[in-house]
């Protein structure tokens, strides 16, 4: 029942930006620890960043740290993933996932519920 939508995606220059958001619905959110991953082509799921349920602790991956956000809003069942500087290497389906049993953590394999992903394309 539970349902994960992300949106946001689109094409942007490389030094852009854009904010993606995940929408839960079916189960509140603050069950979840949430994280992001990416799938560029020919490559496989990568972990993006993570936010504990309660929005204190986050993790990212060290490709995008210091230019990625993750941010959560429990009351309004929403995920966002602010990416600034981008860069074309950013280039990769975006899949919002919840886990229900971890904190942070960047295993693929610890996420129990995902969305069906949100492309972004950064252009050179």
């Amino acid at each position: 029942q539970v349902q994960l939508l992300e949106s946001g995606g689109g094409l942007v220059q490389a030094g852009g930006f854009l904010r993606l958001s995940c929408a839960v619905s079916g189960r509140s959110l603050s069950s979840y620890s949430m994280g992001w991953f990416r799938q560029a082509p020919g490559k496989e799921r990568e972990f993006v960043a993570n936010i504990n349920r309660s929005g204190g602790s986050t993790y990212y991956a060290d490709s995008v740290k210091g230019r990625f956000t993750i941010s959560r809003d429990n009351a309004k069942n929403t995920v966002h993933l602010q990416m600034n500087s981008l860069k074309p290497e950013d280039t990769a389906i975006y899949y919002c996932a919840g886990s229900t049993d971890y904190g942070n953590s960047f295993y693929v394999n610890s996420y129990d519920v995902w969305g069906q992903g949100t492309q972004v394309t950064v252009s050179s």
